[in-house]
């Protein structure tokens, strides 16, 4: 097969192409795929040039047939051992029946065994010596305080040495897709681009994903006449063989074009892969065509992964200390922002620390008719309608580097609001907290118009890759920094800090004013439930997400799913416990609101709440006589998940936990009871059990707050019943409590 020439290209469709299923291989050496018998099921079309055998010949007969009976007897074991894996392994150097010298890999992958031959001109095996030196080296020069630029330069340095090529440029993709190269080393007769950005489209998304799953690419000469595979389907799919990991695999006619037009004959690319994504690549170009043997391939291949780890540990241990800076900012405003009895003042008067919370240049504060103001801000009828446009979309935490693009009026603003951190401090009213970020012009220059190849893409005829890598600088204008998940994330936590603050304020009032009596005994109830049950929803995010982090590598897509599922209502849960407590504290007073519930179905949901605690635990649950009743049911559901979730706690020692649930009937009241066979308690002690922060047990035994139970007398309480609880050490505890009969006030 010919390659296609620049004038019949068709780069529309690159990002389309099928680069893994080329049905071709570049002929710097043959491919066989064979059957576990190893007869040969295909071959490529070249193999009578390198071997004597006619590709056609070949097909349906033993391997001995296209590469000698020598040569097999060197592979047999190892090519039908059945324990080749999707990776090329190198089975060694082997000689033909024509006397040509071949190095080998082979790899199961499609259903067959796909074995490749390169030509090599020595008839000894593979030299991995130069593994050594090459990893050893850079290994010394690494260093723990070495910075990521100092890592990728030794890096680019050291895989030239080893493979001869003209240039080397390590080139870090950055969020969008585009690449900037970050390090280079050159011989003087080549261009730099050193620091230049390369257009994401480039390398398109399904170049990305293939460099991602195969870590290394090798393009000997880009003139290269392709050779097809023969037949040019894998007989065992019916379909085009993948070739994703082949290294001989032929590649898209559009790339091999651009390399011409870059004046580069012959590549390698080596993948840096960090925490599974593709970071960025180490790029090897010659102006003439270039053979690199697998042993420098596997040198620099490993030298890749060795970079990738060390760029991972850097980018790692740079994220930690720049969140506990911001913490430690974070803290630091929130020490003072408890002294003092106006919030509002409060924040204020910590104007100084906010901005160099969110590296701002300005800071705002709304709240009813009130704006406040430090740094550079826009005007206040520019942060008045800003914040009315926050509160018409509904906006938790908004952020953005360029908020012309999503508010334009913003584009009057962009000197001083070019970038937007808004934190709602209300759920209720327009009250917020904007951090406004600079505008920051940047140029960026690029290796040729990065507008160029859209511009061909868009134009009725058909053309070749762009032509010039020359440097072309574009200036952006309207962004700001971009905004840090650290940042972002850290908002979120000072949001229900000052949530924290605010409904410790209201409390605080209520208290002075006789009059708020029953209004600041709701709220300190209120207050201590939400934040008890609100570390249940948080164990369900961090459980459900280490068993995510543990199936990573697991194909069962549905398991993931719902792990991320849950851990989504999870957080859906946490937030409106939040909310609602934050409301609740600015509307001064939480009314009962009693209906029928069906205790059957109460507890039956308590349980389902208790899953994720319980794990491989036996627990076996006794549900007996519940009735409906009427009640609050979100007060209700809360202390009798309590209840439970005591009686778990208290059983985990015993191997088969049994949890009664049941209900007697007077008169007047119904009385339910949760007996377990757990810990119990000293009944010296019950008159302790209920009060708030006491407890019965060392926190190394069990660990708890103590406000559980001071939570369920309040609500039964406020539902006119009583509660009371029995117990044996050792062998159990029951708790009761009463519920009236006839409807509540609320």
């Amino acid at each position: 097969m010919t390659q296609a020439s620049p004038d019949n290209l068709d780069i529309t469709g690159c990002d389309r192409e099928p680069i893994r299923t080329p049905g071709s291989i570049q002929p710097h050496g043959f491919m066989l795929t064979l059957s576990p018998a190893l007869d040969v099921l295909q071959a490529s079309a070249n193999l009578a040039g390198w071997t004597g055998v006619d590709a056609g010949a070949a097909i349906g007969r033993p391997l001995a047939a296209a590469i000698g009976e020598a040569a097999v007897a060197h592979l047999a074991l190892e090519l039908g051992s059945g324990t080749l894996g999707q990776r090329p392994a190198y089975l060694g150097t082997v000689t033909t029946g024509n006397g040509q010298h071949f190095d080998v890999l082979a790899h199961a992958w499609d259903g067959l065994v796909i074995a490749e031959f390169e030509s090599v001109m020595r008839a000894q095996p593979a030299d991995f010596r130069h593994l050594y030196p090459l990893i050893s080296d850079f290994l010394a020069r690494v260093g723990d305080h070495a910075s990521i630029p100092a890592l990728t330069d030794l890096a680019a340095r050291h895989v030239r040495s080893v493979t001869g090529y003209g240039r080397v440029m390590v080139y870090q993709f950055d969020p969008t897709g585009h690449g900037r190269v970050v390090a280079e080393s050159k011989a003087d007769d080549y261009d730099s681009y050193l620091d230049q950005s390369f257009p994401a489209s480039d390398i398109p998304v399904q170049a990305r994903a293939l460099y991602t799953l195969s870590p290394i690419r090798v393009i000997q000469d880009a003139n290269y006449e392709a050779a097809p595979l023969v037949p040019d389907v894998n007989p065992a799919t019916g379909a085009r063989n993948d070739l994703s990991f082949a290294a001989l695999r032929s590649v898209s006619p559009v790339h091999l074009q651009y390399m011409r037009n870059m004046g580069t004959l012959a590549s390698m690319s080596v993948s840096l892969i960090v925490k599974g994504q593709l970071w960025g690549l180490i790029s090897c170009h010659n102006a003439t065509p270039c053979q690199v043997s697998v042993e420098k391939r596997t040198a620099c291949e490993q030298l890749g992964q060795i970079l990738a780890l060390c760029v991972e540990s850097r980018e790692d241990a740079r994220e930690l200390q720049f969140r506990l800076d911001v913490r430690r900012i974070m803290v630091e405003m929130l020490g003072r922002l408890t002294k003092g009895s106006d919030f509002i003042d409060n924040l204020s008067g910590v104007f100084p620390e906010l901005l160099r919370f969110a590296r701002a240049g300005g800071v705002a504060i709304v709240v009813d008719d009130r704006i406040l103001t430090y740094g550079d801000t826009p005007n206040d009828a520019s942060i008045r309608s800003l914040a009315t446009w926050l509160a018409v979309h509904g906006h938790e935490v908004f952020h953005t580097d360029h908020l012309a693009d999503a508010y334009p009026p913003a584009q009057e603003l962009t000197r001083n609001a070019s970038g937007l951190l808004a934190l709602p401090i209300s759920r209720i009213h327009q009250h917020y907290l904007l951090w406004f970020r600079p505008e920051l012009v940047q140029t960026v220059e690029w290796a040729g118009n990065p507008y160029e190849k859209q511009a061909a893409a868009n134009a009725p005829t058909s053309l070749s890759p762009r032509q010039s890598f020359a440097a072309w600088r574009e200036t952006i204008h309207g962004h700001s920094l971009p905004w840090h998940a650290a940042e972002i994330e850290l908002t979120t936590e000072f949001r229900s800090a000052l949530l924290g603050i605010a409904l410790e304020r209201a409390e605080q009032m209520a208290e002075l004013a006789e009059e708020l009596g029953r209004a600041n005994k709701e709220l300190e109830a209120f207050s201590y439930s939400v934040s008890h049950d609100l570390r249940a929803p948080l164990r369900h995010i961090a459980g459900f997400s280490d068993l995510l982090i543990e199936s990573a590598g697991s194909e069962d897509v549905a398991m993931r799913q719902r792990f991320l599922k849950n851990i989504k209502e999870s957080a859906r849960l946490a937030g409106k416990l939040v909310d609602d407590l934050l409301s609740f504290s600015q509307m001064g007073r939480a009314a009962l609101r009693p209906t029928n519930i069906d205790m059957t179905d109460l507890v039956s949901g308590c349980i389902d709440k208790l899953a994720l605690d319980i794990g491989q635990r036996k627990v076996d649950w006794h549900i007996e006589g519940m009735p409906v009743v009427c009640a609050d049911p979100a007060f209700l559901h809360l202390a009798m998940f309590n209840l439970l979730s005591n009686a778990v706690k208290f059983t985990r020692e015993r191997e088969q936990a049994v949890i009664r649930i049941t209900c007697d009937e007077t008169a007047d009241e119904f009385v339910f009871h949760v007996a377990d066979n757990g810990a119990g308690f000293n009944p010296n002690y019950v008159h302790k059990l209920f009060g708030v922060f006491q407890r019965l047990h060392r926190m190394e035994d069990f660990q708890g707050t103590g406000i559980g139970l001071a939570n369920v007398r309040r609500i039964i309480e406020r539902h006119n019943g009583r509660v009371w609880a029995d117990s044996i050490l050792g062998e159990g505890a029951t708790f009761s409590f009463t519920l009236p009969k006839q409807p509540i006030n609320p």
